[in-house]
C-alpha cells in the first residue's frame, strides 16, 4: 500500500495543522501528515513496517544514536506548494507573558576555553558545544502560531513541527541535510556563520569577512569533504562545487555548498540521512571524540536538536533537514537551543555572541527579542 496524497494549500495545510501532527514547509512544498498508523522509536522498526505496508514514514530522529528515534508511519499525507509561492496573510500574535533566565553565559564560555584547550593537545580538530534557554509561559505555547511567524520570516527555509513525546519539537533550520526526488540526490552542507546587521554597509562587511576567512573556509571544507564521502558509497556521480556561496538568513550569514548525486537502486532519503548523520557541523571531528566531550561539557541533554526531522515516502523520496534553530514545546514551557562550532583559532566571546543571534532566529519570529 502506498500512501495516499492529497494537495492543498499551503496556508490551508498551516490551518490544519493540530499539535501532534507532522508538519514540514521546504523551498520544495510543505507536508502535513496526521494520525499515523503507528509511532515507531527504532530507523530499523520504522523502515521494516513501511517496506510491508507502504506509506510515508516522517518524525524526528535525535541526535544521539541510541536514543529513541520518534517516526511515525501515515497511511496518508498532504502535499502544498512552496510556501514562497504563496500569497499567505499573517495573522495578529498574541504574545504570552514567558519568565526564565539565561543563566547559561559563564558555564558556555568555559566550555568553549575548555574544548580549546582540548583542541590545542590534539584531542579533537572541532567541536559544536550548545546552548539552551528555559523559557516558561503563562498561557499554552501555540504551536501553530510559531510555525506562522515563523514560515514568514523565512518562507525559504525548512520550517517543521514534529511530535517528540514529551511536547512539539518546532523550529526554522536554515540547513537542509539531504533529499532525494526524482532520481536526484541534494545535500546542502552548511558551517562557517557570522551574524547580519542592521546597517547594509557594516552587513556587507560580515558577508565579506565570512566569505574570506580562513578559520571559517577551512571549517567549510572539512564538513563538505565529511557529506561528500558520506554519501560516496551510496551514490554515483557525487559533484561537489570548488568554493562555497554565501546563504543568508534574517539573522546570520553562513556559508553553503550545494553537492549533488545519483542514488544508487533502493537507497531512499531516510538511508542517506542516517549515513550522514551526525555530520561535523552539528557534532565536530573526529566525530566520536566530538561526540564525548559535548557529553562532558553540556549540561543538558541535546534530544532532538541537531538530530533530523523529515519525511521518506514508498519510493525512496524525501528530504531530511537539520533539527536547527529550534525549541520544544510542552504545555506552558518552552526550551530553545543554539550551538557554534569550535576550532583553533576561536574566541569564546564570539561563540557566545553566534549562539545568542542563533536564538533570535526564534525569538524575533515571535516577538521576544528582548530576552537576548
Amino acid at each position: 500500500m502506498h500512501a495516499d496524497v492529497t494537495a492543498a494549500a499551503p496556508a490551508e495545510l498551516l490551518s490544519d495543522y493540530q499539535p501532534g501532527a507532522f508538519f514540514l514547509s521546504s523551498p520544495a512544498g510543505v507536508v502535513l501528515a496526521d494520525e499515523p498508523s503507528a509511532v515507531h522509536t527504532t530507523i530499523a522498526a520504522a523502515k521494516q513496517a513501511q517496506l510491508a505496508s507502504g506509506g510515508v514514514l516522517a518524525g524526528a530522529v535525535p541526535f544521539a544514536r541510541t536514543a529513541p528515534a520518534r517516526l511515525g508511519l501515515y497511511p496518508s499525507v498532504r502535499h502544498g506548494q512552496p510556501w514562497h509561492m504563496a500569497t499567505p496573510t499573517l495573522g495578529t500574535l498574541d504574545r504570552p507573558d514567558f519568565s526564565g533566565a539565561d543563566d547559561s553565559r559563564d558555564g558556555y564560555v568555559a566550555g568553549v576555553r575548555e574544548a580549546l584547550e582540548r583542541i590545542r593537545s590534539k584531542q579533537l580538530s572541532k567541536v559544536v558545544l550548545a546552548r539552551v534557554l528555559d523559557l516558561r509561559s503563562d498561557r499554552p505555547v501555540l504551536t501553530g502560531k510559531l510555525l506562522e511567524r515563523l514560515i514568514a520570516r523565512d518562507p525559504y527555509g525548512y520550517t517543521f513541527a514534529t511530535d517528540v513525546g514529551a511536547g512539539s519539537l518546532v523550529g526554522a533550520s536554515p540547513e537542509l541535510l539531504v533529499s532525494r526526488r526524482n532520481g536526484l540526490v541534494t545535500a546542502n552542507p552548511l558551517a562557517g556563520s557570522a551574524p547580519r546587521h542592521a546597517d547594509p554597509v557594516q552587513d556587507g562587511r560580515n558577508a565579506t569577512g565570512l566569505l574570506v576567512s580562513e578559520k571559517d573556509r577551512h571549517e567549510h571544507e572539512v564538513v563538505v569533504k565529511a557529506v561528500a564521502e558520506g554519501l560516496a558509497p551510496l551514490c554515483a556521480r557525487v559533484a561537489v562545487p570548488p568554493t562555497p556561496e554565501l546563504l543568508p538568513t534574517r539573522t546570520m550569514w553562513h556559508l553553503s555548498t550545494l553537492i549533488t548525486a545519483e542514488p544508487l537502486p533502493g537507497v531512499s532519503a531516510l538511508d542517506l540521512a542516517i549515513a550522514l548523520h551526525p555530520t561535523p557541523a552539528v557534532c565536530g571531528t573526529p566525530t566520536e571524540p566530538a561526540r564525548a566531550l559535548i557529553g562532558e561539557l553540556e549540561p543538558f541533554d541535546r534530544g532532538f536538536y541537531t538530530g533530523l526531522v523529515g519525511w521518506t515516502d514508498a519510493s525512496g523520496d524525501g528530504e531530511w533537514a537539520i533539527a536547527l534553530r529550534c525549541g520544544v514545546v510542552d504545555g506552558t514551557s518552552l526550551r530553545l537551543y543554539a550551538g557554534a562550532g569550535i576550532v583553533a583559532g576561536s574566541d569564546p566571546d564570539k561563540e557566545l555572541a553566534e549562539t545568542t543571534a542563533k536564538f533570535r532566529t526564534f525569538l524575533n519570529a515571535i516577538g521576544l527579542g528582548d530576552l537576548t
